[in-house]
């Protein structure tokens, strides 16, 4: 039995950030330093008509005010999606000509302090030619629809097809049942608890650039800037982050403010600095989801499934974020179908651009969008058929493995079928008319709701990592993935401490630093611990090959007589022996770098049972049960798994139950601007979860891990919806969308 690998061992980062000495961007003293502020469109869609910035330049205590005019040597900021093709219009760090949103950055004060520098935003003179705005995505399709760019015609900035139409075509002719669907799934606002920030320097001696931020994908990020922004060797450019305070993958994207930081410490000479306020990441920072979808399930006389045809139009905002379209048009293509044997599937998706705020991915990244979609199909076909939504499901999961998907997925192991079973039978399913029966006695619409999950985790494929024995005893171990929250500071120092033989405390944990960190591709795709944890075990065994041979030398042994034990290296039937860390302490420092080269997925997967009750005379919902029973493979920490699984479902019911962006129709102006208008769930909004983890190693790394950081959330949605559809559905209530805010519940019910 592992020593540490399995233990659900406290974290061990939790004892600096309850006592306050977490370091965030905030936290940070920077000497000398100057304050950014960003003045942004007040405007969904118009023209720049005249810029006057000559008072607010006057004002004491401002050292510049710059606009697009100022930054034209600079290269637009780039969408990397691997989807073709792809219309690309230029995106600057300060609108040239037009604005596309409101929100849209225009001009950069930088003043001796934040408050100076919002006082002299006030002082700036902008003209604007308002133009018409859309905010739909499917309204920005149309012939008649205002245009955002001239080279994206109809607004499109994709428009592709995958699966085999032909095949889902020939199964619909011959179907005996088609199940039609309409759904959108909603726009939200990420909202970690940290805002964005950034501390930029340069030091004008080797042109070099030093940028601190909330980010995390360091690597990329610098990538960007580097090869597209800047045009110069990304060697000169360092990006690190201190502590991060949630993410949820806004902060995997570069952003105008950091591309604004670097060209002011630039110009001024002087450090400069910016953080966000929450009003500013409303209007500014990547929203998450927002996609339309239309579907049709067929299905054989028996129940059969035969065939899924999907169209989706992703609505991408204004302009195309870092990874924007691969959301939609990449990663929900490896979940569709989810966890059944359905043998022809087939998907058109468009994506569409708007005068809304850009969306790129957030947690799930089009997979929490692909398993609605089927999920909400065969909820429709259980009703048409007449059949227990639990049994239709279970006649249908995949059974065998590997199995390869409609959509190629190849689908190691699992197993669907025991978690539904498990599912049901902790969720007490057979008991619950009675529970409907007492609720209906106090006036309550009391409805359940099964649904399953399919989560394809992988994020960016290739990570790297680095393993080091230093002379003071301490393991250094680096890696490419990023935490904001996740607690790789425990979980890696537990897979080192285990494969090394050492203390935990004797783990020095290096993340988030171009200069300290070799290589990475960052969070996001719940890959930290498949490809970054599987990065981590080859540098650690490609360590202990060096530390073999200059133990060798110092025990005066053939590299044939020793053996790893406890912590260090021993001639066999000898007493002589060394600690690695003395190996260090006589021979230097030594270590490797290994990248772990892969682009195998692992495939998470798990069944949830939702129970809400409902007041049909205000249409408020209460979330009064929920059930999960998860398959993440090999569990590194049982206790930081089941925290990112009530995390991701608990962002789940909140995009379920009470999250909604919205835009003004007619002016596209942002009517849910603040937590004053956008509500996010708290805790009273929640019942205790009772969740159930079934450890089914993966092949397809060396751990056996599949990834948990995202699962809650792909999960979460489906299973509420599930549960107030069938509490609706006695008054006459066949479909909803998501949010079920009372306010709808009740029109509905009215209806």
């Amino acid at each position: 039995m592992s020593p540490h690998i399995g233990r659900s061992a406290r974290r061990l980062e939790d004892f600096r950030f309850l006592t306050g000495r977490g370091r965030y961007l905030a936290d940070i003293d920077c000497p000398g330093a100057l304050w950014g502020h960003v003045l942004r469109s007040p405007h969904a869609h118009a023209r720049i008509t005249r810029i006057d910035a000559a008072a607010a330049r006057q004002c004491a205590g401002v050292h510049g005010v710059y606009t697009a005019a100022d930054l034209a040597g600079l290269g637009p900021m780039p969408c990397l999606a691997a989807v073709s093709p792809l219309t690309v219009p230029p995106r600057h760090a300060l609108a040239v000509d037009r604005v596309r949103h409101v929100g849209d950055p225009v001009a950069f004060i930088v003043a001796d302090s934040a408050a100076v520098a919002r006082e002299a935003a006030e002082l700036v003179e902008i003209d604007y030619e308002a133009l018409p705005s859309v905010v739909d995505g499917r309204a920005a399709l149309a012939d008649d629809a205002p245009l955002l760019w001239d080279q994206a015609p109809r607004n499109t900035a994709f428009h592709i097809q995958k699966g085999d139409a032909a095949a889902v075509a020939a199964a619909m002719k011959n179907a005996a049942h088609i199940v039609e669907i309409d759904v959108m799934n909603n726009r939200v606002v990420v909202a970690p608890i940290e805002h964005r920030a950034g501390i930029a320097r340069h030091d004008a001696a080797t042109d070099t650039f030093d940028l601190e931020l909330t980010g995390q994908g360091v690597h990329g990020i610098r990538r960007q800037l580097a090869e597209f922004v800047f045009r110069m060797p990304p060697e000169r450019i360092r990006l690190h982050a201190p502590d991060v305070g949630g993410g949820f993958g806004t902060k995997n994207f570069l952003y105008p403010e950091w591309i604004l930081l670097l060209w002011a410490a630039r110009a001024l000479g002087r450090p400069v600095r910016w953080e966000a306020d929450r009003t500013e990441e409303f209007a500014s920072s990547a929203q998450g989801r927002d996609i339309a979808a239309k579907a049709r399930l067929a299905l054989d006389n028996d129940g059969r499934f035969l065939a899924l045809d999907i169209e989706m139009v992703a609505n991408h905002g204004a302009y195309l974020s870092g990874n924007g379209p691969g959301a939609a048009a990449v990663a929900a293509s490896t979940a569709h179908g989810g966890i059944y044997d359905i043998p022809a599937i087939a998907a058109d998706v468009r994506g569409a651009f708007t005068n809304t705020v850009p969306v790129d991915a957030y947690r799930g990244a089009g997979k929490p969008e692909a398993n609605y979609i089927v999920e909400r199909c065969i909820e429709a076909a259980a009703r048409k058929l007449e059949r227990d939504p639990a049994s239709l499901r279970r006649q249908n999961l995949i059974a065998s493995f590997p199995h390869k998907t409609a959509m190629g997925m190849n689908i190691d192991s699992g197993g669907f079928i025991d978690n539904l079973d498990r599912a049901v039978l902790r969720a007490e399913l057979a008991a619950f008319e009675t529970r409907r029966a007492e609720a209906r006695a106090r006036g309550k619409l009391r409805g359940i709701g099964v649904a399953c999950f399919l989560e394809t985790s992988r994020g960016a494929p290739n990570e790297g990592a680095e393993v080091r024995f230093e002379t003071d005893g301490t393991v250094m171990v680096a890696v490419g993935t990023e935490s904001n929250g996740q607690g790789h500071e425990t979980a890696f120092a537990q897979i080192a401490a285990d494969r090394l033989g050492v203390p935990m405390d004797a783990i020095r944990y290096v993340q988030a630093d171009t200069r300290a960190v070799k290589s990475g591709a960052g969070h996001g795709g719940a890959r930290s611990m498949h490809m970054g944890g599987a990065a981590v075990v080859k540098a650690i065994d490609a360590t202990l090959v060096k530390a073999r041979q200059l133990a060798a030398r110092l025990l005066q042994a053939s590299e044939d007589e020793l053996v790893l034990e406890g912590g260090g290296i021993a001639v066999r039937d000898s007493k002589r022996r060394i600690d690695l860390s003395d190996i260090a302490r006589e021979a230097g420092a030594f270590g490797e770098h290994v990248m772990n080269m892969t682009d195998v997925f692992t495939f998470p997967s798990g069944c949830h049972v939702a129970e809400v009750e409902i007041d049909p005379e205000t249409g408020a919902a209460s979330l009064v049960r929920y059930t999960a029973v998860d398959d993440y493979g090999r569990l590194i920490n049982p206790l930081l798994t089941e925290g990112q699984v009530q995390g991701g479902v608990a962002q789940g019911i909140g995009q379920a139950m009470l999250e909604h962006t919205v835009y003004d129709s007619e002016s596209g102006q942002l009517l849910s601007g603040s937590l004053m208008d956008y509500a996010l769930p708290r805790a009273d909004d929640l019942p205790g979860f009772d969740i159930e983890l079934v450890e089914r190693p993966t092949a397809a790394n060396p751990l056996g891990v599949k990834g948990s950081g995202q699962a809650g959330c792909i999960a979460a949605p489906q299973t509420v919806m599930a549960a107030v559809l069938d509490a609706l559905r006695p008054a006459g209530v066949e479909t909803i969308d998501m949010p079920v805010t009372p306010e709808r519940i009740w029109k509905a019910l009215r209806r």
